[in-house]
């Protein structure tokens, strides 16, 4: 029985310090194959002219690139490539860390924690998912959910259209348990998680957004956190 090998998380490191760098890229090493190290950068020059041109699936990225607050380089980074952005810093300031994930961080690492809590974050944002502290997650939520109000003109109505009552149902789980478990969600949906994973996935693709937090931020902006969703219409039995 032949396997095909499954296709290595390419990641690219960003951080000014030598010794840090050299540190991740061992780090790096000891997970493959299923990751694989395409390029590094120490400062934000090199980080934007050459992590597009590594097609990485996943930057690492420390906010402070020898002076330079990189968060920055995040709206261009995220123009410019179809990579998942993971904050590695030292920063314990959680203004700092909201404000990454405001400008497209999937999440944020502490480097006072474990080098295997890095690989799974990898993993997990290279999936879609998010992370973040419980915490900061509450908070975030909360902020999106208090966000504007739908305009009567929504450009994006079209779009929101063409989701099926069961779409629908599935956006309004994943924001009522925001930052779960896909496996919770599902269980809620009634649904397996692969079944969950193929309509995130459509729905992904309707609405233009790339992931959980995105969704939730969209779901947040354009009512759809807030709208009541009704139920599949009932199949008619025949007696």
């Amino acid at each position: 029985m032949n396997l095909i090998a499954a296709k290595p998380i390419r990641v690219f490191l960003a951080d000014d310090h030598k010794t840090t760098l050299w540190g991740l890229e061992q780090l790096l090493a000891s997970a493959a194959p299923r990751m694989q190290l395409v390029g590094t950068a120490t400062n934000r020059a090199d980080l934007l002219a050459q992590a597009p041109s590594a097609k990485p699936d996943v930057i690492v990225l420390d906010l402070d690139l020898g002076g330079e607050d990189a968060c920055t380089a995040l709206p261009q980074l995220r123009r410019e490539s179809d990579a998942q952005i993971l904050v590695l810093t030292g920063e314990r300031d959680c203004k700092a860390h909201e404000a990454v994930v405001m400008l497209g961080a999937r999440g944020v690492v502490q480097k006072s924690e474990e080098a295997e809590t890095l690989l799974r974050a990898i993993e997990k944002v290279y999936a879609g998912e998010i992370w973040l502290n419980r915490s900061m997650i509450g908070k975030l939520m909360g902020e999106f959910a208090s966000g504007r109000a739908r305009p009567k003109d929504d450009p994006e109505a079209e779009k929101i259209a063409s989701l099926t009552v069961r779409e629908r149902q599935t956006v309004t789980a994943v924001v009522r348990h925001k930052g779960a478990k896909s496996m919770v969600i599902a269980e809620q949906l009634h649904m397996s998680e692969h079944t969950l994973r193929n309509h995130l996935t459509t729905i992904y693709s309707k609405l233009g957004v790339r992931g959980r937090l995105d969704l939730f931020v969209y779901a947040s902006e354009h009512g759809l956190a807030r709208d009541r969703v009704p139920a599949e219409p009932r199949r008619a039995v025949s007696g």
